[in-house]
C-alpha cells in the first residue's frame, strides 16, 4: 500500500512538472547559456533560450531576433525582473515575423540548434553573438500591470483602535 502510494505520488509530480511548459518548449536542451556557448565551440547544441528582444530584422528570406538573455523560469518564460542576463545571441527562422509585433522588450523563448557565431557591434563594442537555428519561436503575452488599491474597512471597529 505505502509503496503504491509513494509510485502515484512520483508520478503525480512528473506529470505536473511536464504539464508546466507549453508543449512547443518541451524537450531536451543543453544546460548552455549564451555567454558560456560563446566561450566554447558549441556549434549543433540543442538549447531552449529567451530573454528580452533588442530588435528584430526581417531578411528577405528569414527574421533574425537579437535577444537579451535572462533566465528561464519553469514554464519556459524569461524572468523579467532579472538583471541577471546571460548575454545577448541572435536566432533566425525562416519567413516573416512583424517587428511591430515582435518590438523592443517582448518576451520570447527560442527552441534550436546553435549554427554558428556572429560579431557585431554593440555601440562601440564588438560582441560574439551566438546565432540559433529556430524550431519554435514562442512570444509570451504582455504582462498585465495590476494596481492594488486597498480601502479601509467599512466598519469602526476593524480599523485598530
Amino acid at each position: 500500500m505505502t509503496r503504491r502510494l509513494i509510485a502515484t505520488g512520483i508520478a503525480t509530480v512528473l506529470l505536473a512538472a511536464c504539464a508546466t511548459q507549453p508543449k512547443p518548449l518541451q524537450g531536451q536542451f543543453d544546460a548552455l547559456t549564451p555567454h558560456q556557448a560563446v566561450v566554447g565551440d558549441h556549434t549543433g547544441a540543442s538549447v531552449r533560450w529567451g530573454g528580452r528582444i533588442i530588435r528584430t530584422e526581417p531578411r528577405p528570406d528569414r527574421t533574425c531576433f537579437e535577444v537579451i538573455s535572462t533566465k528561464l523560469n519553469t514554464d519556459g518564460r524569461p524572468v523579467w525582473a532579472s538583471d541577471d542576463t546571460w548575454g545577448r545571441f541572435i536566432a533566425c527562422r525562416t519567413g516573416f515575423y512583424d517587428p511591430a509585433l515582435f518590438e523592443p522588450n517582448r518576451e520570447v523563448t527560442f527552441t534550436g540548434r546553435i549554427e554558428g557565431y556572429e560579431k557585431r557591434k554593440v555601440e562601440g563594442y564588438a560582441y560574439d553573438f551566438p546565432r540559433v537555428a529556430a524550431d519554435v519561436i514562442y512570444l509570451w503575452p504582455k504582462r498585465e500591470r495590476v494596481d492594488v488599491v486597498t480601502r479601509p474597512s467599512p466598519w469602526p471597529w476593524a480599523w485598530g483602535w
